[in-house]
């Protein structure tokens, strides 16, 4: 399977970095990355193909990965519309929908169908992300296994049933690393004013959350029955999560979640406009 990401970011140099780990070949991929030095950085890094643009060489692939900025993506596709062969095409560009990248690949007549629309979240980088992925309904059985087997080398894959799941899946794990971090801020925030210098304060929050996430995927109880046996009558905890209750915690965070979803039905719709 030749592969040819356009764009060579963070997020691609993840991607590639955990495809190889994973026995895909560094000779059956190519980068095309407009930058000189990252071009050669990609090259010397990985042992992957490199392109200045996307020539016949690059498009020369069974897969070609759209790994460019989301505003972007219309101009870097504008020169190969209307020229692929039937490629698989796996889309990590946050907001774009499947029917504005398919008619920017080929033509408003003849839109390029076979798209997967994925979103990855920033742990992706160190190999421990959660990437949601939609398939337009062209693409069959072996489309989605190879579009899963690349985004598997960077953590977890879960499928949306519609694709509109997929501004969800931004709300959730997207910007979930996010609502992660401000909980361990507040943690942080919390032991030092108990006393704690801030590394101190800091280690205990980053182990505390690390400890209870692994807790919570390899334990066969729910998180919330999780939360109860560590809740005793009259106890310390009792009294935490009362404070957090009656401060609404728990639905401000859902409120939060559903704001970030529409914010990125809102970005889609202004991203695909001609």
């Amino acid at each position: 399977m030749k592969i040819t990401f356009l764009g060579g970011g963070n997020m691609a140099s993840a991607l590639i970095g955990g495809m190889i780990e994973r026995g895909f070949a560094a000779t059956d991929i190519a980068v095309v990355e407009l930058g000189e030095q990252a071009r050669a950085a990609l090259a010397a890094r990985f042992g992957v193909g490199v392109h200045a643009s996307l020539d016949a060489a690059a498009l020369a692939c069974d897969v070609l990965v759209l790994a460019v900025k989301p505003q972007q993506m219309k101009a870097a596709l504008a020169p190969i519309a209307g020229r692929l062969q039937g490629q698989l095409v796996i889309s990590i560009a946050a907001g774009l929908r499947l029917a504005d990248l398919g008619r920017w690949l080929g033509t408003p007549e003849r839109p390029h169908a076979r798209v997967v629309r994925c979103m990855p979240n920033t742990p992706a980088l160190i190999g421990c992300g959660v990437t949601g992925l939609y398939a337009d309904p062209s693409v069959d059985e072996a489309g989605r296994a190879a579009a899963e087997r690349i985004l598997a080398a960077v953590g977890s894959t879960v499928w949306a049933t519609e694709e509109g799941q997929i501004d969800a899946v931004t709300a959730i794990s997207g910007s979930g690393p996010a609502y992660v971090f401000h909980f361990i801020e507040a943690l942080e925030s919390a032991g030092c004013a108990l006393g704690f210098d801030q590394a101190s304060a800091r280690r205990l929050a980053i182990d505390t959350v690390l400890g209870a996430a692994r807790l919570a995927a390899s334990a066969e109880d729910s998180p919330a029955v999780l939360r109860q046996k560590v809740t005793s009558k009259g106890g310390t905890t009792e009294a935490a999560l009362a404070s957090l209750a009656a401060s609404g915690w728990h639905d401000a965070l859902v409120e939060a979640v559903r704001a970030a979803e529409a914010r990125g039905r809102a970005l889609g719709e202004e991203l695909g406009k001609d």
